[in-house]
């Protein structure tokens, strides 16, 4: 029964991989699926961690991808970038060019510094200033 119901329901409901505005304008995603506060709907704990837990393998493949070093890192400045790209995408990342020179280069307190001096950690000091620490030691702030 299941497999037919979803087939059905692809076609009755369509299937739209970005939220949208349904008929009657409330927001929904993927197959019918309702988002809308006004309406009661969102995410189950369970699905925002399956969501995140994509995410972040997404991010960690991409970073793999955009440069070779990324995989010799240990795990604590790996995840300052991971971070920092969930900010800006891998795209906006790669426009640190002197920062991850510094961190190819195993130059951690520079880079640290660089991070400081972006127009990104004016825009988010707090945040800015935990991943620049967890850069400049390689402990999880």
């Amino acid at each position: 029964m299941k497999e037919q119901l979803l087939k059905q329901l692809r076609r009755d409901e369509g299937e739209v991989l970005s939220a949208y505005q349904d008929h009657l304008g409330f927001w929904t995603i993927g197959v019918g699926r309702l988002i809308d506060k006004r309406k009661g709907g969102g995410l189950s704990p369970e699905e925002s961690e399956f969501l995140l837990n994509n995410d972040v393998d997404t991010r960690i493949n991409a970073l793999e991808a955009a440069f070779p070093w990324f995989k010799g890192m240990d795990e604590a400045r790996k995840g300052v970038l991971v971070n920092m790209s969930f900010q800006m995408g891998v795209k906006g990342l790669k426009a640190f060019k002197n920062t991850l020179a510094s961190v190819a280069n195993g130059l951690y307190e520079k880079a640290a510094a660089q991070m400081l001096q972006s127009l990104w950690a004016s825009q988010t000091p707090e945040r800015a200033k935990r991943l620049s620490e967890q850069m400049k030691t390689g402990e999880w702030q």
